[in-house]
């Protein structure tokens, strides 16, 4: 699957963005993001999932078993939304939930084996959205970019704290 962006039909010119808004690094920051969210979703929507799915994806195939609470904290997602999450997971046999024998009120969380093959579905989805969103940087500028981007990250997204950026080859 090719990932693509809607294009402005070639009849009609691109309207330009004011200088000054160009100019600023935080518009470029939310304009690129609005589109690679855009392109993201479309590609997700491929799969029958969302990036929220994946997340919660990411988090489990780390091996542990979670707690709906921890999972929430983890990703910074309410409570309420993850049930939600969890439950559209759930149908499509992907998690499995159990009650907590130390903790009857908690729920524990795991993925199932057709839950990891779709996260390793999921990978590769997510780093074919990068490599194309990312094609006009060489790989040099692309970690450049990523570890400018973890500093701010580090910064603003108390999350992303002490976190490396992964070894360049």
């Amino acid at each position: 699957m090719t990932v693509t962006s809607p294009q402005t039909p070639p009849s009609r010119p691109v309207p330009r963005l004011p200088e000054e808004l160009v100019a600023s690094a935080t518009f470029l920051l939310k304009r690129l993001g609005f589109a690679a969210k855009e392109r993201a979703m479309a590609a997700y929507e491929e799969t029958g999932l969302h990036p929220y799915h994946h997340g919660i994806l990411i988090l489990l195939g780390e091996g542990s078993r979670e707690t709906q609470g921890s999972i929430a904290d983890a990703l910074g997602y309410d409570r309420g939304q993850l049930v939600g999450l969890l439950d559209e997971l759930e149908e499509q046999g992907l998690v499995e939930r159990q009650r907590d024998p130390n903790d009857r009120r908690r729920h524990l969380v795991r993925l199932t084996r057709e839950g990891k093959r779709m996260l390793r579905r999921l990978r590769a989805l997510s780093r074919q959205i990068e490599d194309e969103f990312l094609a006009p940087l060489s790989e040099k500028e692309r970690a450049n970019l990523h570890a400018l981007l973890l500093r701010l990250a580090e910064k603003h997204e108390p999350r992303c704290a002490n976190l490396k950026p992964p070894a360049s080859t």
